[in-house]
């Protein structure tokens, strides 16, 4: 490890891309790492595998986001293995692409149900238990901003993390803990590929002025920044991590 296990970080959706590559990327910073997963306990024994295998600390807890006594346990299982909480990446989330005109309105409940409520539980859990010097990591996306067609239930529960992240930075005010969010533009995950031709994911990928698409190390770099001493001025804000489409 390249720094002290004494922080502690959770990670929800940690098993499968971006959550994922923040399990790596922090660990590298010498957080203990406690994986937060949905249902894919084979992959979040993987996850702990990797890190342990690169000298550093991590233990793997199941928990539905939206369900707030197995989030407590998750927070738990975090203060009794490692002592407390100090940072909490919210990477876990869900998507579906639909017109408004034509959506299951089923979907968008399931859809809300772990983006907004999850959220909400997760910050919940986050704002009674970070301890100080401790940083609170959303995660909208830069539709909110783009307004893709076939994108409205997903960016109108994305709008509602931005909202609630900003609140609850000034509600803790104090505390010496920092909430922010951060909106990733096109990012080369299975979620995001998953149903696209190449023609479309080319275009997607030429729309920044980087000119590719982003990666999820790419987003991990900026969770690991704002988790950090580094980042700790950086407060009640959302970051668009886009690679500059505006």
């Amino acid at each position: 490890m390249t720094g002290s296990s004494h922080r502690t970080a959770v990670v929800t959706g940690g098993t499968r891309g971006i959550g994922r590559e923040i399990v790596t990327r922090l660990a590298e910073d010498g957080h203990a790492v406690v994986i937060g997963y949905a249902g894919r306990k084979d992959l979040a024994d993987e996850a702990v595998a990797a890190v342990r295998a690169a000298g550093g600390e991590a233990i793997a807890q199941q928990a539905d986001v939206a369900d707030e006594n197995a989030v407590a346990a998750l927070f738990d299982a975090a203060e009794t293995a490692f002592g407390g909480v100090d940072v909490v990446a919210h990477a876990a989330g869900r998507m579906a692409l639909s017109s408004v005109a034509e959506l299951d309105l089923a979907v968008l409940d399931d859809l809300h149900r772990t983006n907004i409520r999850g959220t909400f539980v997760v910050a919940q859990q986050a704002a009674r238990r970070l301890r100080p010097g401790g940083a609170l990591i959303t995660f909208s996306t830069s539709v909110v901003g783009l307004a893709f067609p076939e994108y409205g239930a997903y960016s109108a529960s994305k709008g509602a993390v931005e909202a609630l992240t900003l609140v609850l930075a000034r509600e803790l005010r104090g505390r010496d803990v920092t909430v922010n969010s951060v909106a990733p533009g096109p990012t080369a995950t299975d979620l995001f590929l998953e149903g696209k031709d190449e023609l479309t994911v080319a275009r997607l990928a030429a729309q920044p002025p980087l000119e590719r698409l982003g990666t999820p190390g790419d987003i991990a770099e900026v969770v690991a920044f704002l988790a950090s001493p580094q980042g700790h001025w950086v407060n009640g804000q959302v970051i668009r991590a886009n690679g500059g489409i505006v």
